[in-house]
């Protein structure tokens, strides 16, 4: 890993397009609703606090992969 690799990880990459602000929203409301989804039939516990927890990884790691594109 390059220092040029560190750099683009740990920087602040703000939707510089709308396609990138449209994207990130999409994501965001996407994810919102299959969690909210799934908060009303999958019983309280353990697997459910992960499922949500890793959906929300899901949405920040698609934001940064969409933040850091920088071919669109």
């Amino acid at each position: 890993m390059d220092n040029k690799d560190i750099e683009n990880r740990f920087s602040f990459h703000p939707a510089d397009s709308e396609f990138k602000e449209q994207a990130h929203k999409i994501v965001r409301n996407t994810l919102k609703e299959i969690a909210l989804y799934l908060n009303q039939i999958i019983p309280d516990g353990r697997e459910k606090g992960l499922c949500i927890t890793h959906l929300e990884e899901s949405m920040y790691w698609a934001n940064a992969a969409i933040a850091r594109d920088t071919n669109s």
